[in-house]
C-alpha cells in the first residue's frame, strides 16, 4: 500500500483556506515548531522502482483503480488516450508515452501521442476553418467562449483535482488556474465587442483615415507544465473572439490536462455545429513544436518555456517572418525597504517563493532585504518556513507539493551543489526528501549577488537571500540578471515608489509594490523585458498582437489630393 507524503502530526501543521491561499495562511504571531527534517513518513524507495515505467512492458494504472481518482473518467478519460484532436476527431499515431503523478511517481495513464502524419492533417483542418470562423461576427464568436468558460464551470473541480495529480501543485492552486481560464472567458466574451479602431483625421480634404483589426488566421500556442490552462487561457480565449483558429501543443508531461481541456472545448463547437478543427490540440513533443514554429501557415506562435528554447523557436518564426510571443524565464526580486510592513513583506515573500513549488515564472527567486532589518526578517522567515506542511498536494493544508518529474528533483539538488561552491550559505532547507515522489525542501540561501548561480533561473523553492544599503543599490540588483519579468517593492515611501515604479526603476514588465511577485490579475497584460521575451498576454491591449492591423484612407471626392501637399503633374 503507498503511503502519501505528510508532515508529522507533531509538526504543527499550517491549515489554509481555501481561497486565500498561502497569502492569509501565516499566523501573526509566528509559531514556533520543530526545525523541518526529512518527514519519517515518506516511504523508502528502491533505486530500481525510480526508473521511468517501460514502454514495452506498459504498467498498471494504479490512479484508475482509485476511488478518489474516479474524477478522470467524468473528465473523459480512461487507461490509454488518443492524444491528436485533428479534424474534429481524436486519434494518434504517434509513440505511446505514460504519464505520472509527482507525489509517488506512478503511472496514471497512457496516451498515444500525435504524429506528424497527424498534424498535417489537423493543421490543413484548422487552417480551412479558418476561414469559417473569421466570418463570424466578432459578438457570436464571444458567445462561443461564453459557451467554452460555462462548460469549464461545470468541471471546475475536476479539472482542478486533475491540475493537481498530474502538475503536482497544491489543490488550491490547481482550482485557481482552472478558475483563471474561466475568468478569461468571461474577459473575451466583453472584449469581443471591444476590438475598436480608430478614426484618424486626415490632412487632404473629403478623405478619411481609420484603422481596421482584422484575424490573422491561425493562432499556434504551445505551452508549459507549470500552468497548462491558464497559458492557454490567456491565448485561445483572446485568439478565438479576434477570430483566429487554434493549434494546441501542451507540455509532453501533462498530456491529460491537454485532453481534458480539449474535449470539453471540442464539444462546444460540436454543440454549435461549427467545425471542430477551429480548436485542434496536439499531444507531442519537440517534434510538434518545431512543426508549429516552421509552419508558415501559423503567423503568429505563443511560446511559452526556457529562455533557450524560447530563443530557438523565435530565430525559427522570424526566418519565415511570422510573429511570436514568447513567455520565458524569470528571475524575479522583492526588495524589503526598511520601513516596510514586515508582516505583510513576510507573507507575500512565503507565497511567492513557495507557491506552486517554485516552479511559476514569476515566483519570488531573489530576495532582497535593507540591511537594517535584515537578520529580524530572515528570522521570521525562516520560522514561517519552518510550518510549511509538505506533501500530497490534494490533500487539505499541504502547502507544498513535489516538484514536478525527478529531473526537476535532481535539477533543484545539482544548484545546490553550485549554490555551496559559489559560496552560498543554506539557512534552512537544501536536501530533497526521501520519498516515492518528487519532494524537496524549502530552501533559503545567504548568497552575495554577484555570485553566477544567481543570474540562472533554479526552477524549484530556491530564495536567494542578499542585503543592500540604498535603493539605488537594491534597483541595481534587481536589474543586474539577465531576465525581467516580476518585481516588487515593500516600502511605505510614496518617493521610493514613484522612482521604482519610474524610468530608473524596475526594468521588469512586472512591477509592484507591497504585493507578490506572483498572483497575477488577468485585466493587466502579462509578460516581461530582456530574456523574459518581450511578449504580452492575458489583459489591457495584449488583443492587438493577435489581429492584423489595417491603415485605411478612403477618398469620397472627386480630387486627388496629394499628401504632404505634394503637386505631381
Amino acid at each position: 500500500t503507498h503511503h502519501t507524503p505528510s508532515r508529522s502530526s507533531s509538526q504543527s501543521p499550517l491549515h489554509l483556506p481555501p481561497i486565500n491561499l498561502l497569502i492569509a495562511a501565516v499566523p501573526r504571531p509566528v509559531l514556533t515548531p520543530p526545525p523541518l527534517p526529512q518527514s519519517p513518513r515518506f516511504a523508502r524507495r528502491s533505486s530500481q522502482s525510480q526508473s521511468p515505467p517501460s514502454r514495452t512492458n506498459p504498467p498498471t494504472m494504479a490512479s484508475f483503480a482509485r476511488q478518489e481518482h474516479q474524477f478522470l473518467a467524468e473528465l473523459g478519460l480512461a487507461p490509454r488516450n488518443p492524444g491528436s484532436f485533428a479534424c474534429g476527431a481524436w486519434g494518434g499515431s504517434g509513440p505511446v508515452v505514460t504519464t505520472t503523478n509527482p507525489s509517488n511517481n506512478e503511472v496514471i495513464a497512457e496516451v498515444v501521442e500525435a504524429s506528424m502524419d497527424d498534424y498535417e492533417k489537423g493543421m490543413s483542418a484548422c487552417f480551412d476553418a479558418a476561414k469559417t470562423w473569421m466570418a463570424i461576427p466578432a459578438p457570436k464568436r464571444g458567445e462561443i467562449v461564453r459557451q467554452i468558460g460555462d462548460a469549464l464551470r461545470a468541471k471546475l473541480h475536476h479539472l482542478g483535482r486533475l491540475l493537481s495529480l498530474e502538475m503536482g501543485k497544491i489543490l488550491p492552486e490547481g482550482i485557481g488556474e482552472v478558475q483563471e481560464i474561466i475568468d478569461m472567458c468571461d474577459y473575451a466574451v466583453g472584449l469581443s465587442r471591444q476590438l475598436n479602431g480608430s478614426i484618424i483625421p486626415s490632412e487632404r480634404p473629403n478623405h478619411m483615415m481609420m484603422e481596421v483589426w482584422n484575424p490573422l488566421g491561425v493562432v499556434g500556442v504551445i505551452t508549459a507544465f507549470n500552468f497548462p490552462c491558464a497559458v492557454l487561457g490567456w491565448n485561445a480565449c483572446i485568439a478565438l473572439v479576434c477570430g483566429n483558429c487554434v493549434v494546441w501543443k501542451g507540455a509532453p508531461t501533462t498530456p491529460l490536462i491537454t485532453i481534458a481541456m480539449t474535449k470539453i472545448v471540442a464539444s462546444v463547437f460540436e454543440k454549435n455545429n461549427l467545425p471542430s478543427a477551429i480548436f485542434t490540440a496536439f499531444c507531442g513533443g519537440a517534434e510538434i513544436g518545431q512543426a508549429i514554429a516552421l509552419d508558415t501557415r501559423i503567423p503568429l506562435v505563443s511560446f511559452t518555456g526556457s529562455t533557450k528554447v524560447g530563443q530557438m523557436v523565435q530565430q525559427q518564426v522570424s526566418a519565415r517572418f511570422g510573429k511570436c510571443l514568447l513567455e520565458l524565464s524569470g528571475n524575479n526580486a522583492i526588495i524589503v525597504m526598511d520601513d516596510a510592513d514586515i508582516p505583510l513583506a513576510v507573507r507575500s515573500v512565503l507565497f511567492a517563493a513557495v507557491g506552486t513549488a517554485g516552479q511559476r515564472c514569476t515566483t519570488c527567486r531573489r530576495l532582497l532585504l535593507h540591511e537594517s532589518i535584515y537578520q529580524t526578517f530572515l528570522d521570521q522567515l525562516v520560522e514561517v518556513y519552518k510550518q510549511v506542511r509538505i506533501g500530497d498536494p490534494m490533500e487539505k493544508g499541504t502547502l507544498l507539493g513535489p516538484l514536478h518529474t525527478t529531473a526537476s528533483k535532481e535539477s533543484f539538488l545539482k544548484g545546490i551543489q553550485n549554490i555551496r561552491s559559489q559560496g552560498g550559505k543554506i539557512l534552512l532547507g537544501g536536501s530533497a526528501i526521501e520519498s516515492e515522489g518528487n519532494f524537496v525542501q524549502p530552501t533559503i540561501v545567504e548568497i552575495s549577488p554577484a555570485a553566477p548561480v544567481v543570474r540562472e533561473e533554479l526552477f524549484g523553492p530556491v530564495l536567494y537571500a542578499m542585503k543592500f544599503q540604498t535603493l539605488k543599490e537594491a534597483i541595481e540588483i534587481n536589474n543586474s540578471v539577465p531576465q525581467g519579468l516580476s518585481s516588487s517593492i515593500f516600502t511605505r515611501k510614496p518617493d521610493a515608489i514613484f522612482k521604482w515604479i519610474g524610468p530608473h526603476g524596475s526594468d521588469c514588465g512586472i512591477v509592484n509594490v507591497n504585493i507578490p511577485t506572483n498572483g497575477a490579475e488577468i485585466g493587466g497584460a502579462f509578460g516581461g523585458e530582456k530574456a523574459t521575451g518581450g511578449g504580452r498576454e492575458a489583459g489591457s491591449d495584449s488583443w492587438k498582437q493577435y489581429m492584423r492591423r489595417a491603415t485605411c484612407t478612403i477618398n469620397y471626392g472627386s480630387e486627388l489630393p496629394l499628401a504632404q501637399g505634394i503637386n505631381f503633374g
